[in-house]
């Protein structure tokens, strides 16, 4: 096991009891024991419904080598599967890097088969995330490069750093982007802005990406945790049925026709009508109380 990595932190089999831990970023985050799972190169923590991974390779500026990418896929099916998680903050490990780009050393042994298997594998693990029905927001403290930009687009919200710096510099190494960032790009900031970046294999800075629309927010570094937290515990406080269908309604719907994506929509707004929930929610509002949703 190189250095970089590091098993999670899970609980044992025998359900202790629930703990905090002061972490660097010193917020105080509860524990919830899971069943035993161990990653080579993640962080796996619960806060209360949600799901905090941190990509662990601070030494290598958490570079997405082929380990990194399958302890991703397995913690994105993990997410997907339990209910206790509501909703994940993907980020990385240390001050300099959210993800630095993929790793150089597993690149400059592939050939044609193992390259494609390789970004089939790694564009599955960041649908996965995508389509995993709860909201995932990208906390980017630091370089999001290459596969660490497609990391942060595949996730549903974005929230960057000040220090925080993106691209597609593929290009320079005599390849192109292949976990989706050919896809994903110019569906977020347009066609023109996105072959700018993926064909100069320029930098940009937090600013800049906010400016074009690939990121969402941009705050202080100490502030992006805490941010990040408070963004996705508003969305958790909402209907979770309306916010699932939603996010399925917007992925699905950019693939289709207008007309197709409207019929979309009006089904789910007729299902979610069937809902304990809408009832729920539209009694408290009349009512002027906080709902109380059941996602049911």
């Amino acid at each position: 096991m190189r250095n970089a990595e590091c098993k999670c932190k899970v609980g044992p089999r025998h359900d202790p009891p629930l703990k905090f831990r002061t972490p660097h970023s010193a917020l105080r985050i509860l524990v919830i024991p899971f069943s035993p799972m161990t990653y080579q190169t993640l962080l796996f923590e619960l806060r209360d419904g949600i799901a905090l991974i941190t990509i662990n390779r601070p030494d290598k500026l958490n570079a997405l080598n082929d380990q990194v990418v399958e302890d991703l896929a397995e913690a994105a099916e993990r997410v997907a599967a339990e209910d206790e998680i509501k909703g994940v903050i993907l980020t990385g490990a240390g001050q300099k890097a959210f993800v630095a780009g993929a790793d150089i050393a597993d690149l400059a042994q592939q050939g044609p088969f193992d390259g494609k298997a390789r970004a089939l594998r790694g564009q599955a693990m960041l649908r996965r995330f995508e389509t995993c029905g709860k909201p995932v927001v990208a906390a980017i403290n630091g370089y999001a490069l290459g596969g660490g930009c497609e990391l942060a687009m595949a996730c549903h919200l974005r929230i960057a750093s000040e220090t925080a710096r993106f691209g597609q510099p593929e290009v320079k190494l005599g390849i192109a982007p292949g976990y989706g960032g050919t896809q994903r790009l110019p569906r977020l900031v347009g066609k023109g802005q996105a072959l700018y970046l993926i064909l100069t294999g320029e930098m940009i800075d937090a600013q800049e990406a906010r400016r074009i629309g690939l990121v969402n927010k941009v705050v202080p570094a100490a502030e992006l945790l805490a941010t990040a937290e408070r963004t996705l515990r508003g969305i958790l406080a909402m209907g979770p049925l309306a916010v699932r269908l939603a996010l399925e309604a917007v992925d699905q719907g950019l693939e289709m026709t207008l007309d197709e994506g409207l019929l979309l929509e009006a089904n789910h707004f007729g299902l979610l009508a069937a809902t304990r929930d809408m009832k729920e929610g539209l009694t408290a509002f009349l009512d002027k109380r906080a709902p109380r949703f059941e996602g049911r």
